[in-house]
């Protein structure tokens, strides 16, 4: 484990704090204290004094001063570790401020002993990673999975008519909330699933509370206090069995951190995602479904894999936001099924780039990952995480294999289909693990950072009716290869591709490029050293001008289309207006979607939702706006509490609806036009 930790930007020099001790430390203030924290917290880092011994001191005026010592795993685990000298601590106004400017610590941080392991893993492994914005994330725990979609939610693209839904689309698009909450009888367990204790649903109710108050109170009400309490309410649920509540709520904290320092790096788009993950894994639960896929597991959990034998397709770049860097090398077996041997850790861009040619920690294996990628390995008595990741357990051996390329059993058969059909199947389950995609692609024309290509028929043309493709650096980091090696490639229009990659479901027909090599039989190709095995890895290798063919053999008349603009069915919906509706409710509550109610939005968003089509997204968007400006009165005519509870099940209601419609757009963008 390491002894220090990266801080956040913005967070100046101190260790990472558990989420328990902030919010314990919030909890003692008074309400008088408590107006005054937000303020506290910002001169915090100006007032910082680092010692030599790891140490935090900040001095507040004469007779406060605030010392910080984290513990051996460079985090703050206990509320002793923080101490002031005033007469009021512990439950002073210094010491939560300094509390509440620290970095918050993640799993990565915390040492093992740290609260419960609800799944102990056999074999350790690299660290959680938090990836940056375009970062290619390896697979992790269940904890960051994206939401399932709700019933009811409308999965049809664009033209099409869902049908009529009244407000009762709102109850069926959502998880009703416990009775204690919402009025309504709880959910049953679905079929084939544990249903959850009596702990968890009332540990999900509770976090559900306070994150429908988070999102109602929207980014200027969630200062500091509010902050502590979705903390706590997600120690609950950690104590509880609820690991993917919490992850889900430690990113809403971050999230809302972010956004009210303005930093750069967050966008109001993450952090609705955020809200929605986490309103949506509370109601589930707190309404009586469970199982794995909801409650999530503490650790990534491995199962016996027996023997297996793996071949490598290539190796991606691991770079986090938090400090991380490494690389993961990505598998495939005879039948088919994809795995990754990752090698995360603290170092950032220099750990990135040198881990590539890393040696391979698993099963006293003689390769190193550069090799691993165009090589194999026979693994004996295997260990295996439900996302494919394989660990490196004591009992674990391997022994090096002759590597295969692309163009035979079984990486071949990635490239054998059309890329529509396994978008489409992807896009069907949102929970589905995220194996990388293979195509055969003409280059169209560099645009930016990226390259516009079409996907190849199997006779090796290009169809008339192709639709216009974007590859995406894997990671968007200029040190990397990646964006060099796309702007290299776009130098020969007309280029004929083999492209691995992960699908971005969240753009229109994106797919981010991980590896490239040549098509076979194609004569206008890359040519690629021997070693390389007929495969370049963007990330790592450098494809240089001798690697492309001479522009002036570019066949005649063979242009791979049109280089204009490339189609973005999910700009031209408009289903960004109630996007914008969404992330107006997250930054400004329900205050800002009541007045954006007042001000047109019959016609300006219903009325073009509508005449699109969208009927389900239009009735949920009117639901919405009815709740967020109702204003109830009591029998004396007084304005009475509105509650937050109806108003955010019907916003997580249209923010479920919106995700599977964007889903649906991102399948169709990718089919023959």
């Amino acid at each position: 484990m390491s002894t220090t930790h990266p801080c956040e930007p913005g967070t100046g020099p101190f260790p990472p704090v558990a989420p328990e001790v902030l919010a314990e430390a919030v909890e003692g203030l008074t309400g008088r204290l408590r107006k005054k924290l937000d303020a506290a917290v910002a001169s915090c880092a100006e007032l910082a004094r680092p010692g030599e011994d790891g140490t935090v001191a900040v001095r507040f005026g004469e007779d406060a001063e605030v010392t910080v010592r984290p513990g051996p795993s460079g985090a703050v685990t206990r509320p002793e570790q923080a101490t002031c000298t005033c007469l009021l601590a512990p439950r002073c106004l210094h010491r939560a401020a300094v509390l509440g400017a620290a970095p918050l610590a993640g799993p990565e941080d915390l040492p093992p002993e740290h609260g419960p392991d609800l799944a102990p893993d056999p074999a350790p492994d690299a660290p959680s990673e938090e990836p940056a914005p375009g970062t290619a994330p390896a697979p992790a725990t269940t904890p960051g999975r994206p939401a399932t979609t709700s019933a009811g939610a409308d999965t049809r693209p664009a033209g099409t008519t869902p049908g009529n839904t009244t407000a009762t689309a709102v109850q069926a698009a959502v998880p009703a909330a416990p009775a204690s909450l919402a009025g309504l009888p709880s959910a049953p367990a679905d079929a084939g699933t544990t249903a959850p204790t009596a702990a968890q649903s009332a540990a999900a109710a509770a976090l559900w509370h306070v994150a429908a108050n988070a999102l109602a109170g929207g980014v200027p009400a969630a200062g500091t206090v509010v902050q502590a309490e979705l903390l706590r309410a997600a120690h609950g649920a950690r104590l509880a069995g609820l690991p993917r509540a919490e992850a889900a709520a430690l990113r809403v904290v971050r999230g809302l951190r972010n956004t009210r320092d303005r930093r750069a790096a967050q966008r109001l788009t993450h952090l609705a995602e955020a809200f929605r993950e986490l309103l949506h894994v509370c109601g589930s639960v707190a309404a009586g479904r469970g199982g794995p896929s909801l409650t999530g597991t503490t650790r990534r959990a491995y199962r016996e894999g027996g023997s297996l034998r793996t071949y490598g397709l290539c190796r991606e770049p691991v770079l986090s936001a938090t400090g991380y860097g490494g690389v993961v090398t990505h598998l495939i077996t005879p039948d088919g099924a994809q795995h990754q041997v990752s090698d995360v850790r603290p170092g950032g861009l220099a750990r990135a780039r040198g881990a590539g040619s890393a040696s391979v920690a698993l099963g006293g294996a003689t390769l190193d990952h550069a090799g691993l990628s165009r090589g194999g390995l026979l693994i004996v008595g295997a260990t295996v995480s439900a996302d494919g990741r394989l660990g490196a357990g004591r009992g674990v051996k391997a022994t090096p294999l002759r590597g295969v390329p692309w163009t035979e059993a079984p990486a071949a058969g990635l490239f054998a289909h059309p890329a529509a059909r396994a978008v489409a199947a992807r896009t069907a389950d949102p929970d589905a693990s995220e194996t990388l995609l293979g195509c055969d692609v003409a280059v169209v024309a560099p645009a930016g950072d990226h390259l516009l290509v079409r996907e190849l028929s199997p006779d090796g043309t290009v169809p008339p009716d192709a639709p216009l493709l974007r590859l995406l650096p894997g990671h968007p980091h200029p040190e990397l290869a990646h964006t060099g090696n796309l702007r290299r490639l776009g130098e020969r229009p007309g280029l004929r591709l083999r492209v691995l990659g992960r699908p971005d479901l969240t753009r229109a027909a994106t797919l981010r490029a991980l590896a490239a090599g040549p098509v076979p039989g194609a004569e206008y190709t890359l040519r690629l050293p021997d070693e390389w095995l007929g495969r370049a890895d963007l990330g790592y290798d450098r494809i240089q001008g001798v690697h492309l063919p001479p522009a002036e053999h570019r066949p005649a008349g063979d242009p791979p289309g049109p280089p204009g603009p490339a189609p973005d069915p999910l700009a031209e919906s408009p289903l960004w207006r109630v996007r914008g509706l969404l992330e107006s409710g997250v930054s400004g509550g329900r205050r800002s979607v009541a007045e954006a109610a007042r001000d047109e939005l019959s016609a300006g968003t219903l009325g073009p939702l509508r005449r699109a089509g969208l009927t389900a997204a239009a009735e949920l968007t009117g639901a919405l706006a009815a709740e967020a400006g109702r204003r109830p009165r009591d029998a004396f005519g007084r304005l009475a509490d509105a509650g937050s509870e109806t108003y955010a099940r019907a916003w997580l209601a249209l923010a479920t609806h919106l995700a599977a419609a964007e889903r649906s757009l991102v399948a169709a963008s990718w089919a023959a036009h």
